[in-house]
């Protein structure tokens, strides 16, 4: 039997970060091999029997641990931003080192997954695999018949055609959107291509994950049935 993986999924096990983001930090020669430093995040490594360093330090798979957070508005999803005031990082354990799934921008509130678990991120996050997202929005004037018909129907965006899988009015200024895109801030920019702009926006599901009733500012751990369904 094969034990052996590629590198940079090795370093997603190990907790560095994300599959794609490890796969950079592979290419920049941060990673060596037995003493050689690769730049091939396809290289295959045995982690039992390589000697696999990354800046210089040993790694071995982390514990997975999965959060699910209620984002307050205000904090960014980024690790490490010297020029962000709060970092959602600063709202869960610091130990062991999680990242978000996907991100939500600074002023969106709402579900936000954390976890060391490379494979789950990547199967969330992939536009292969059409994970929706559902998201509340407040918008700042009522829209017409009109313009709800035209998101229904699509818009196109200066990176491509998008067309939500489902968009309705809740009441007054809120509306629901389905969207399995992960375009940076993208249902912020459809309701701004009809004219109108977005005064709050909450995440409240990602997949079969939904938010419910947890607090604003406060995680909890996902069951081990939630995992499995997630990563379905």
């Amino acid at each position: 039997m094969d034990k052996t993986v590629k590198i940079a999924k090795y370093l997603a096990q190990a907790g560095v970060a994300s599959r794609r983001k490890a796969e950079a930090l592979v290419k920049q020669g941060l990673v060596s091999v037995n003493g050689k430093i690769s730049a091939d995040p396809a290289l295959r490594v045995n982690p039992k029997t390589d000697k696999i360093l990354y800046r210089g330090k040993p790694l071995s798979p982390a514990q997975k641990v999965y959060y699910l957070l209620n984002k307050p508005a205000g904090y960014t999803c980024t690790a490490q931003d010297p020029h962000a005031e709060k970092l959602v990082g600063e709202l869960v354990p610091a130990e062991p080192k999680v990242w978000s799934v996907g991100r939500l921008d600074k002023m969106t509130s709402g579900l936000l997954i954390l976890t060391n678990d490379g494979d789950l991120a990547l199967s969330l996050t992939h536009p292969r695999y059409r994970v929706e997202k559902e998201y509340e929005i407040t918008a700042d004037f009522p829209l017409a018949e009109n313009e709800i018909a035209a998101v229904q129907k699509g818009v196109s965006l200066e990176d491509g055609f998008i067309r939500p899988d489902r968009f309705e009015k809740i009441g007054g200024k809120r509306y629901r959107i389905v969207i399995h895109s992960g375009k940076k801030r993208v249902v912020r920019r459809i309701v701004e291509k009809i004219g109108k702009s977005v005064a709050q926006l909450k995440r409240t599901r990602v997949g079969s994950l939904e938010l419910q009733n947890l607090p604003l500012g406060k995680w909890r751990r996902l069951s081990p049935a939630e995992i499995k369904k997630l990563a379905q």
